[in-house]
């Protein structure tokens, strides 16, 4: 009979911890990849702003070295990311495709230019700063036109702050109920102990005896926990990396070392402070109030 019971008692414990790291895990795992957002948000935005193209049309009369030479003074620039000569046989090429029809054979000739299309780095890519690039670029004699989509920079730029505000903001409310969802998870597992607690103070144990077991038992699952939780978000940053290279994940180590390390320490440490104050509220109680 006592064997079934302590089987009993066994599983119910096992239950019960299980239940304790699977939450700890499932909210630090949101809380990483919410984490893994916010720490990539300039880089999320850098992509979009680098999208961003100049483009430099030439006069029909340019010369083939101005020419050469414009585009290598482009490439080299401060601000350029990339510089790419199209001509307008290419350019012709190109809106064929994308109306489905040869406008040439409609027009009789190729009314298109000879251009440069620029790609910026998003630290320029602002209002400002394009429309200074642009205007040092038309200063010379064999360009007809530098052409932008200035709304399309500015509503870029806005939504790119907003978005920024926000995702801070979310930040700060999840992580608000992240420890509360693991506090509420460590305060029920502690509470079926509360007994166990108020027996052991009443035999005279101190509180800082009661308190121990209990504070490194749930630092282990919470170390457990953040674990499950890292090993889940590695898995996630390694298919984001394959499916949108781009983004280059991998290329700073530190900031995912960080974030790991972040969220692996906020694990351990919400596991001590609730299991500090969870302990300390039943070790306060009277033992009338231990049954409500």
């Amino acid at each position: 009979m006592s064997t079934s019971f302590e089987r009993f008692q066994k599983r119910k414990l096992i239950s019960s911890y299980f239940s304790v790291v699977l939450s700890i895990g499932l909210v630090l795992f949101l809380l990483g990849i919410l984490g893994l957002l916010v720490l990539n948000t300039k880089k999320l935005a850098d992509h979009f702003k680098e999208q961003i193209t100049i483009s430099v049309f030439l006069k029909d009369n340019a010369k083939e070295v101005e020419v050469d030479q414009l585009q290598k003074s482009l490439a080299m620039a401060e601000y350029t990311k990339k510089a790419t000569y199209v001509s307008k046989e290419q350019a012709a090429e190109q809106h064929s495709e994308e109306i489905g029809e040869n406008f040439l054979d409609f027009l009789g000739y190729n009314p298109l230019k000879n251009s440069i299309d620029v790609q910026l780095k998003a630290d320029y890519v602002s209002t400002e700063k394009i429309a200074e690039i642009a205007e040092e670029i038309s200063s010379r004699d064999y360009i007809e036109e530098v052409s932008y989509d200035k709304p399309l920079i500015t509503l870029l730029n806005d939504n790119v702050k907003k978005i920024s505000f926000w995702i801070l903001v979310a930040s700060g409310i999840f992580t608000f109920i992240a420890v509360l969802l693991i506090n509420s998870s460590i305060r029920l597992s502690i509470y079926s102990k509360r007994f166990i607690i108020k027996t052991m103070q009443m035999v005279g144990a101190t509180k800082t005896f009661i308190r121990r077991p209990f504070i490194w038992t749930n630092i282990k699952l919470g170390v457990l926990g953040a674990v499950l939780a890292l090993i889940a978000l590695g898995f996630v940053i390694y298919y984001v990396d394959i499916n949108f290279p781009e983004l280059n994940l991998f290329q700073d180590p530190t900031i995912l070392i960080f974030l790991f390390a972040s969220v692996f320490f906020l694990g351990v440490l919400i596991s001590f402070i609730s299991t500090f104050f969870a302990t300390q509220r039943f070790l306060n109680l009277r033992t009338d109030d231990l049954y409500y």
